[in-house]
């Protein structure tokens, strides 16, 4: 592990705690986001950087959205660092689909992020609420440009995280990739399990 890097922390309870906030006022939305969460920080000792910009979805993409090769995808990236560290947490890339966004302008411009209350907020002014959200873990070597920009020691491997996230209605709304550094990262999955019915004795 880097000396003295900050740790991050991501819990799959993340995912109901986030849409439980999406109900919050504005002012206790601001408060806190999944970023302090996962790193026990302040939202003063943090550090954000985002980029939008549009695309066609390739066949991939297409296919896990359920949609016509060649739709226009608005692509998000998102960067947030411990302040006073040089490399980032992770590397975020978030797709979503441009005209459903577009249905609130305010979704477009990302000189609104952070955004209080996170994707589960942005979607619910939509008139979209998450139903479910399904991560799907791989390890690999990180690619060169990850590497200088994680800051991942040499032979250091990457956790690359695949969320979708699916609404009540059953479409995939959102998917986002999330490359970790693997010598500061840790992964906590918690299943919750049905009890058993109760017998009569």
């Amino acid at each position: 592990m880097t000396a003295g890097r900050r740790r991050l922390r991501r819990t799959t309870d993340r995912y109901q705690w986030e849409k439980d906030r999406a109900l919050l006022p504005e002012d206790e939305r601001r408060r806190a986001g999944a970023a302090e969460r996962d790193t026990g920080l302040s939202r003063e000792e943090l550090e954000f950087s985002t980029e939008f910009g549009s695309a066609p979805a390739g066949a991939e993409l297409a296919r896990r959205f359920g949609v016509p090769e060649g739709t226009r995808m608005l692509c998000r990236t998102y960067r947030t660092w411990a302040r006073g560290e040089s490399a980032p947490l992770s590397l975020v890339i978030s797709w979503l689909v441009y005209d459903m966004a577009a249905a609130n302008p305010a979704l477009l411009a990302p000189e609104n992020e952070p955004w209080p209350g996170g994707t589960p907020h942005q979607l619910s002014t939509i008139g979209i609420e998450i139903d479910r959200v399904v991560d799907e873990v791989t390890v690999r070597l990180p690619l060169p440009e990850e590497a200088r920009t994680l800051d991942v020691p040499g032979g250091f491997p990457v956790l690359v995280l695949r969320k979708t996230s699916i609404d009540t209605a059953g479409r995939v709304v959102e998917i986002a990739e999330c490359v970790l550094p693997g010598d500061r990262t840790e992964i906590v999955s918690t299943t919750r399990l049905l009890p058993w019915p109760r017998r009569d004795r």
